[in-house]
């Protein structure tokens, strides 16, 4: 038998446990929440999307260009500043897979304000943000009375 020293365990740096740490949350509440770092987080450990979180009284920061997948949904949201929400919506072109956005499955945005975030997702669901979203420029404009 050879001396050989002992195999150490390589640490993790604390810039990787952060992000390890955001990847086992579920919840965020009224907090900025940077969409781009966040989808590198989980890319780091293998999720290729962005799985079972709720975001509540958040911003959500780009840029970036979301796909919308099965079971996210926005609840009172404002979606970005523009005047037609349709700026703020990307149609995929292929039906099967997309690149270099990120993908948000069975989570729920509750009263969050996006910046500079694009949506992209299947026709259904583009023509119901379409027409069920407030941009961020309408969210503090009060309704009319029977609008």
């Amino acid at each position: 038998m050879t001396d050989q020293p002992p195999t150490s365990t390589p640490t993790m740096s604390p810039e990787e446990a952060a992000g390890r740490a955001q990847v086992a949350r579920t919840s965020f509440e009224k907090e900025a929440v940077w969409l781009p770092l966040l989808a590198v987080q989980h890319w780091n450990v293998g999720q290729m999307a962005i799985e079972g979180k709720t975001f509540t009284d958040c911003v959500i920061e780009g840029p970036a260009v979301m796909a919308i997948m099965n079971g996210t949904n926005f609840d009172s949201c404002a979606m970005g500043t523009t005047t037609d929400v349709r700026n703020l919506l990307y149609r995929p072109v292929s039906r099967t897979k997309l690149a270099g956005v990120i993908g948000m499955s069975n989570c729920r945005f509750v009263r969050c304000q996006f910046v500079q975030v694009g949506f992209a997702g299947s026709d259904e669901l583009l023509e119901q943000l379409e027409g069920g979203i407030k941009p961020l420029s309408d969210a503090s404009t009060p309704s009319e009375p029977g609008a």
